[in-house]
């Protein structure tokens, strides 16, 4: 049975997004595939209001995650952790050997410039990881307020994970004095999973460029830095990914429009908490909530798992806690492409299933 997807991630999919998958295979080393990845560069760009570099890998977010932190750590990397990707970032620096402290936030805080401050102070960092939108707590962190704190330490390089905000959320890159902002296919951009894309700076490309045992696959330098200058890469990539997130920038930048896109993702976070407010609570410091999931608290006590067994019966799926909070809190996600008609038949159904 088909199920309208209210998790974070993957999401549902338009099926004129789809189609576009549909399109004749064509040579990877052609002209044609050329241009359609410097069109979809340059789209992303503006999607991402930055001057910077555009890479593309085949591969999920996690992919340029590892890459970023792995090409850019030369000497010890500042890891901010508000939930589980957070620590993925940690997680990731530690299994490459690369020298990394985290600073983890209390249950549903963010993380704050006067955290990173108090960190980057003490001279020990250069590179600082953030986590911009955390889908296990519903927490949104002030990445431009951060990118201020980082700006004032000019040896100190900006990684920034956007993989569930991008496209649902305005990221100024530039302006956020972000170095490398990745994000990928399967959540806010409406696509499914399978692609990943970046910006990536010259402060990040030149870091690099004196870092040793990058790797070959996902190498910032060696590999991506020329392969994104010819719109070409040396591994084959998912040009069915291509064709469709193509169509998909076009429609999010010249049809809906972008500043319609980001006011349609706040109207229905909107409508999600106040009605969390209403029957529950908000899991998570209000003043940093997401746009794209929210994150609920069960004070009800209920089933969580057998509440989605009945919602999958319907036709419709939630998500349960994450971690240490699964049964604690079930999650919401308001993302990509969902029509507000559909989130609040989702609402009401909730309510009738726990009795609201």
């Amino acid at each position: 049975m088909y199920k309208k997807l209210f998790i974070p991630g993957p999401v549902d999919v338009l099926p004129e997004v789809l189609e576009a998958f549909a399109k004749p295979q064509i040579a990877h080393r052609s002209q044609e595939a050329t241009d359609l990845q410097k069109r979809i560069s340059e789209n992303l760009q503006k999607l991402m209001y930055t001057k910077n570099q555009i890479i593309l890998s085949t591969s999920s977010g996690s992919g340029i995650m590892e890459m970023a932190i792995r090409s850019c750590t030369k000497k010890r990397a500042a890891v901010f952790s508000v939930g589980a990707f957070g620590d993925r970032w940690y997680k990731m620096a530690e299994c490459n050997s690369i020298p990394a402290d985290r600073f983890k936030s209390e249950d549903g805080q963010p993380t704050t410039p006067e955290m990173v401050e108090e960190a980057l102070k003490t001279g020990k960092y250069d590179v600082v990881t953030v986590t911009h939108n955390e889908t296990s707590s519903g927490i949104m962190n002030p990445v431009y307020e951060i990118g201020q704190v980082v700006a004032k330490y000019p040896n100190v390089i900006y990684l920034v994970d956007t993989v569930s905000s991008l496209g649902g959320v305005k990221v100024e890159v530039d302006k956020c004095n972000i170095d490398i902002c990745l994000t990928s296919t399967q959540k806010a951009l409406g696509l499914p999973p399978g692609l990943a894309v970046a910006a990536v700076s010259e402060r990040a490309y030149e870091r690099a460029q004196t870092v040793e045992n990058r790797g070959w696959y996902l190498d910032l330098v060696g590999v991506y830095k020329k392969a994104a200058a010819s719109y070409q890469y040396p591994s084959t990539p998912t040009t069915p990914h291509m064709w469709a997130l193509d169509y998909q920038l076009d429609r999010i930048i010249n049809k809906e429009g972008l500043e319609n896109r980001f006011n349609r993702h706040t109207e229905q976070a909107d409508i999600v908490r106040n009605w969390a407010k209403k029957h529950f609570a908000l899991y998570s410091n209000e003043d940093y909530l997401s746009n794209t999931v929210s994150c609920i608290k069960n004070t009800l006590g209920n089933s969580i798992a057998d509440l989605n067994k009945t919602l999958s019966s319907r036709g419709y799926m939630i998500s349960n806690g994450y971690g240490t909070t699964k049964e604690k809190v079930f999650r919401i996600a308001h993302m990509a492409d969902r029509k507000t008609e559909d989130l609040l038949a989702l609402l009401k159904e909730i309510e009738e299933v726990w009795g609201l």
